[in-house]
């Protein structure tokens, strides 16, 4: 692929800045949907349909490398994955009460063979499911669940849009089944992850919200459970925002209809503010599905159920960071990591050897050409890479790049191993920043 048709292309006219600044004035320039578009990162079809946009190769390498981030720092935090199917039985939807408190926004069952398989909504009653196949011990507690998994919303044609309302979700979810005594640690500890994530993708949120049931909650209608339950619950997120020592607003009315929640509010572009990350407690699955664990006193116990989402659906979560950084990704997470300038044809050989050399150190390269354009043509069309190396007769002959940064930095002309080292430091670290003078 020639540098013109490379991620790193900025569309004429559009804004980039950095995540530590407020949003810019030219919100419209902003908007993930003109931009994934313009970057070829997602796109959509109408034979395929509204809110099921497809992931063109870079936004898919956006996407990959979201999924590996989480995936290590949950597996690191003690969590065990799974897979589970994305078709349930409506049985399974009316035990978790999911049918009963959410059919509106669920797809309409299908008949296959005598049976009626939904599309699920949501993976908890899954993983209850994964929980009970087997006794538990309570030294086996807390037991952390996590599946990045697809789930299915009936959203209204109207209020589709983009990445941020859609059909097909992929959830980053995980669901810790752990005593009572436990819950304000585990609650904590997944705001302490969302903090940490966050810190790392450039994502500022706007506050944190403690989300309740409005009005008798807990009585019947919207909510299940007894008002004792619903109350038990909000205490235990309530201590877990205070220990973490975040400012949070209590708001009636947006809770889960088993249990009050968490939820870490973003904006868009435009302002328009959306929960992306969420920490909720639920007492009514566990009774609903009959999960058990043998205590210390050798009898039977029921646990909770902690549900919660480190960055949410991946879909919101790569809308999110295309408006906060405007298509400018951090290094780890940039579709094309590096770009390769030779300066003449004579060059293109080194660069093909060094292209080669990055992809064997699992960096995201291409090499451009210089048939595409002048060299100010070509680094200029690639500027929202992190890195470019200009490879003139000079580097060639001595094995070195002269690396330009995307903030416009140009440090000293370095052998290539040595760069190709420090930029796989930043990648590998995650790193906010592009350059270190000691890596």
């Amino acid at each position: 692929m020639s540098v013109s048709e490379a991620p790193g292309r900025v569309p004429r006219g559009f804004a980039v800045w950095s995540p530590v600044l407020p949003f810019p004035e030219e919100t419209a320039m902003n908007d993930h949907r003109r931009i994934g578009r313009e970057l070829s990162l997602f796109d959509t079809d109408p034979l395929i349909g509204a809110g099921l946009p497809y992931w063109l190769p870079d936004g898919a390498a956006v996407r990959h490398a979201l999924e590996e981030y989480i995936r290590e720092a949950e597996r690191r935090a003690g969590y065990r994955h799974v897979y589970s199917p994305v078709l349930g039985k409506r049985e399974l939807y009316e035990v978790s009460g999911h049918w009963s408190h959410y059919s509106d926004d669920m797809f309409p069952p299908m008949d296959v063979g005598g049976e009626q398989l939904v599309l699920r909504p949501s993976l908890c009653p899954h993983h209850a499911l994964i929980y009970r196949r087997r006794a538990h011990s309570y030294r086996e507690l807390p037991l952390r669940i996590a599946e990045l998994g697809g789930m299915h919303r009936s959203e209204l044609s109207g209020v589709l849009g983009g990445l941020t309302r859609v059909r097909a979700i992929q959830l980053n979810d995980a669901h810790i089944f752990c005593t009572l005594d436990q819950v304000a640690d585990e609650a904590r500890a997944a705001l302490a992850m969302i903090g940490r994530a966050y810190a790392a993708l450039g994502i500022v949120p706007v506050r944190h919200r403690l989300s309740l049931a409005g009005g008798s909650g807990g009585s019947g209608g919207k909510y299940v459970g007894s008002q004792d339950m619903w109350r038990k619950a909000a205490a235990l997120l309530t201590d877990a925002l205070d220990a973490a020592g975040l400012e949070y607003e209590a708001v009636e009315g947006e809770a889960a209809f088993y249990g009050p929640k968490i939820d870490v509010q973003v904006a868009d572009a435009a302002g328009r503010e959306s929960t992306l990350s969420t920490v909720q407690v639920d007492f009514h699955q566990p009774e609903q599905f009959g999960l058990e664990y043998i205590g210390p006193d050798g009898g039977r116990h029921r646990p909770v159920m902690v549900h919660r989402s480190i960055v949410g659906s991946v879909e919101r979560a790569v809308a999110q960071l295309i408006e906060q950084h405007g298509g400018a990704f951090p290094a780890w997470l940039a579709p094309v990591q590096l770009v390769l300038q030779p300066l003449t044809e004579a060059e293109v050989p080194y660069a093909d050897a060094l292209l080669r050399q990055c992809l064997d150190q699992g960096l995201r390269a291409e090499a451009a050409h210089p048939a595409d354009g002048t060299l100010g043509a070509r680094i200029r069309a690639a500027r929202l890479a992190p890195y470019q190396a200009v490879l003139g007769p000079r580097e060639a002959a001595a094995g070195a790049v002269a690396l330009r940064l995307r903030d416009g930095r140009r440090p000293a002309p370095l052998p290539s191993d040595e760069a190709l080292r420090r930029i796989g430091c930043r990648v590998r670290d995650r790193s906010a920043h592009l350059w270190d003078d000691e890596v």
